[in-house]
């Protein structure tokens, strides 16, 4: 893929509607040309401890977050015609789809593509798993600051750039 939309959300709680930060990674004709990064005030506003074990995202780091919508006025021009990709899209695409259903925004169709999926595809069973920081060290990057949305979305750019 050389043209495409990385997408990372993190979480507060078990609802696919409390994305509490967001990373995005703009790729065209191969080349990382755009980043961006946000914290949100989740919907529902609160945090369970496991959550924030893996994201280091607290209550207070939201505190004055903008909501969703304002957000995504952000996104949505940035990629605008492109596919989206994420490291096990089923959960990124879901908590896009309920957040949006819980603002009452309308949802575009987005085409999302998987590089875990492409991950199992692409090196079977010579990985020991397809955990995203083990594919993208498999695929040359370095992936420092795992459970940060936009350095998990730059890691899942960088392994669709080689894979998919």
């Amino acid at each position: 893929m050389k043209n495409f939309a990385a997408i990372d959300f993190e979480t507060a709680n078990n609802e696919r509607t409390s994305v509490c930060s967001v990373g995005v990674v703009i790729v065209r004709e191969g080349e990382f040309v755009d980043s961006f990064y946000s914290l949100i005030q989740p919907e529902p506003n609160y945090y369970l401890f496991w959550n924030t074990m893996v994201h280091g995202i607290t209550q207070a780091d939201t505190e004055d977050a903008p909501v969703f919508p304002y957000v995504w006025e952000k996104i949505e021009p940035l990629i605008e015609g492109l596919p989206l990709v994420a490291h096990n899209s089923p959960f990124d695409e879901g908590c896009l789809k309920a957040v949006m259903r819980c603002y009452q925004m309308d949802y575009p169709d987005y085409q999302f593509y998987c590089t875990y999926r492409a991950s199992r595809r692409h090196f079977g069973h010579q990985l020991p798993n397809h955990q995203l920081h083990t594919v993208a060290a498999a695929c040359g990057y370095d992936l420092i600051n795992h459970h940060n949305a936009l350095a998990d979305a730059e890691a899942c750019a960088w392994i669709a750039r080689e894979i998919l």
